[in-house]
């Protein structure tokens, strides 16, 4: 059964979900996405010899700073203070591809959840993966961008995928 769409008022109207009367909790949110890339492509990444320099580094800085900007880039996020985030980018070989693994886990205590921030933490990372490596391949692809865990608040547990 599909729940309400609790982001539109009684006249179908986009809102801020007033969430005052919730009580503060702990929150946890992990998302994960890939980049798919060449095999060779991926030997740069992993041997630093990418022309822009340490493209887990950056992508990695670039993630903690979107997530910090969610609610500024999608419309009707609450800002949220973060208390704790981490990102791991992975590299390995896949059925003759190359493909980076893009992890983030979003932390905070707050009246709402976290996951736009772990969703936002993994695309502004794998965006910066591909801006890093477009000068030696323009067909990278980005894939796979989803919410794996969440935790805390009315909702509980919920794990999709682990």
């Amino acid at each position: 059964m599909t729940q309400p769409l609790t982001h539109l008022d009684e006249h179908g109207h986009a809102h801020m979900v007033n969430v005052s009367a919730k009580p503060d909790t702990h929150r946890v949110a992990i998302a994960r996405g890939e980049v798919h890339l060449a095999p060779d492509t991926l030997n740069l990444i992993l041997s630093g010899d990418v022309p822009k320099g340490d493209v887990f580094a950056a992508a990695r800085l670039a993630g903690i700073m979107g997530a910090k900007k969610t609610s500024e880039l999608i419309p009707l996020c609450h800002p949220l203070p973060l208390t704790h985030l981490s990102i791991e980018l992975s590299g390995r070989k896949e059925n003759g591809t190359g493909l980076v693994e893009i992890t983030a886990r979003a932390e905070t205590t707050g009246k709402t959840g976290v996951e736009m921030e772990a969703l936002t933490a993994v695309t502004i990372a794998a965006l910066t993966v591909y801006d890093m490596i477009k000068a030696v391949q323009r067909d990278a692809r980005l894939t796979n961008i989803r919410l794996l865990e969440k935790h805390g608040g009315k909702s509980g547990d919920i794990v999709l995928e682990k």
